[in-house]
């Protein structure tokens, strides 16, 4: 489902302006419209984050909110790295609090910016509150296609549970 919303923004919304979609994630928003914040990149690699409402009448139509450049950002502020949580903060000129669809949504946005800040801007962009295994690419624990490798841990650990659980005891 995530992918076709992706390609339907890109298509109807960033395409036209000459952006290429690099993220989005759902986030709440008021009343029963849906919203994404978004990252986009210019042809001038300048890094656009914006808020986009979802809107359906008899077509879907899209409509920038609120924008923001990553150049402009401060600080991310996960709120607490030690529970799971949506909530975040982003410190643009003035703080912006968000309520991501997810945890894992809200991790995903922040490594999003984490590399496009290393890739377009290299400045100092304090991610703050969040817990670094998840945050860092190189992560076991990443979900780009990694998935298999957390899966076989697992069993691996239940495994050498399960051994220990029957060997008895002298």
């Amino acid at each position: 489902m995530s992918s076709l919303v992706k390609e339907d923004l890109a298509k109807r919304l960033f395409g036209p302006r000459r952006l290429r979609l690099q993220e989005f994630i759902e986030v709440e928003g008021s009343g029963a419209e849906r919203c994404y914040l978004c990252a986009a990149v210019s042809k001038s690699e300048e890094v656009e984050i914006c808020m986009v409402k979802h809107f359906r009448d008899r077509e879907e139509k899209y409509e920038v909110v609120e924008k923001w450049f990553l150049k402009d950002l401060e600080m991310i502020d996960g709120k607490e790295a030690d529970t799971d949580n949506p909530y975040f903060d982003m410190h643009f000129h003035k703080v912006y609090s968000m309520e991501a669809y997810s945890c894992a949504s809200k991790y995903t946005f922040a490594r999003t910016l984490s590399n496009l800040n290393e890739t377009y801007l290299k400045k100092d962009l304090k991610i703050v509150n969040f817990d670094s295994t998840y945050l860092n690419d190189d992560s076991i624990w990443s979900s780009n296609n990694r998935d298999c490798l957390v899966l076989m841990r697992i069993c691996f650990y239940a495994s050498n549970l399960l051994c220990l659980s029957l060997c008895p005891l002298s």
